[in-house]
């Protein structure tokens, strides 16, 4: 993954702050802890960057959070559908698995790109 760093996408695949790449995001970085799976840092400690940059921020992420799921629902479908030729029933049943048992990593990755839309990467941002 070292390979991406410095790419929006090194910070929406591992949860890092978007500008300096150094710390994570969140409280716990198990998504599968679901009570804590909303909670983040105020503030980088390397960079400074403040996460929540307004109030209710992150709402905007449940815009980002659909066009996930319904990615991840047409792979599941593909996979269900015409890889191992199950019908539409057993299709809409592997949907709504994969969405349940996903939906931990599909809020995580939302949030993650939404926040990545507005803030960018900085290579010395983290050197305090």
């Amino acid at each position: 993954m070292k390979f991406f760093k410095g790419t929006k996408l090194y910070s929406i695949l591992t949860g890092t702050c978007p500008v300096c790449h150094k710390e994570s995001m969140y409280l716990e970085s198990n998504p599968y802890k679901l009570g804590r799976i909303f909670d983040m840092h105020e503030h980088c400690s390397h960079c400074g960057t403040k996460y929540k940059i307004e109030p209710s921020f992150f709402f905007g992420a449940m815009y980002v959070s659909y066009a996930v799921g319904i990615a991840f629902a047409v792979a599941a479908f593909i996979i269900a559908y015409f890889f191992l030729g199950g019908g539409l029933l057993t299709s809409f049943v592997v949907i709504i698995g994969t969405l349940v048992v996903f939906m931990p990593i599909i809020v995580r990755l939302s949030r993650n790109i939404w926040i990545n839309l507005f803030l960018h990467y900085k290579p010395n941002s983290g050197n305090n």
